[in-house]
């Protein structure tokens, strides 16, 4: 069994519909939710944006690639990772409305991302290839990044 595939079994990880890679959830209540979210081989998060803020925490495996594109036209890629001085953060907050998309730097990522206020498929939104456009020196990234 491959590292992603041992690490779904253990954790009891499942696909997530629209945005892809694995997940479960591993608390809600009014206030706020959290995940674990592991994402490897040909699979990516797509561009999405969410209503509430989401911060990410790594947690195994290779570092994840996190591109965050920002409604005034700012961007930011960051590397999730435990290699801090080689500028990897094992933890970053995307701000509501950013759109987020993210890959694993190697074989498998497992992170977890935590919501407050919590998760919401109604504050879910998928981005598609059109943010090119918007953000024209990344649209190959953007590209890798939508389904």
């Amino acid at each position: 069994m491959d590292g992603l595939n041992q690490v779904a079994a253990l954790l009891d990880l499942a696909p997530l519909e629209h945005e892809g890679g694995l997940f479960r959830q591993t608390h809600a209540d009014q206030w706020s939710s959290s995940i674990y979210y592991a994402v490897g081989g040909d699979e990516f998060s797509a561009l999405h944006r969410l209503s509430s803020a989401e911060v990410y925490h790594y947690y195994a495996g290779d570092p994840l690639n996190l591109l965050v594109l920002y409604p005034d036209g700012a961007s930011d890629q960051v590397t999730l990772g435990p290699d801090l001085a080689r500028g990897q953060r094992p933890q970053f907050r995307v701000a509501p409305g950013a759109w987020q998309g993210s890959t694993s730097s190697g074989a498998w990522s497992l992170v977890g991302t935590t919501m407050a206020p919590p998760f919401a498929w109604d504050g879910f939104e998928l981005g598609s290839a059109a943010l090119a456009v918007r953000y024209p020196t990344l649209a190959g990234r953007i590209k890798e990044l939508v389904r």
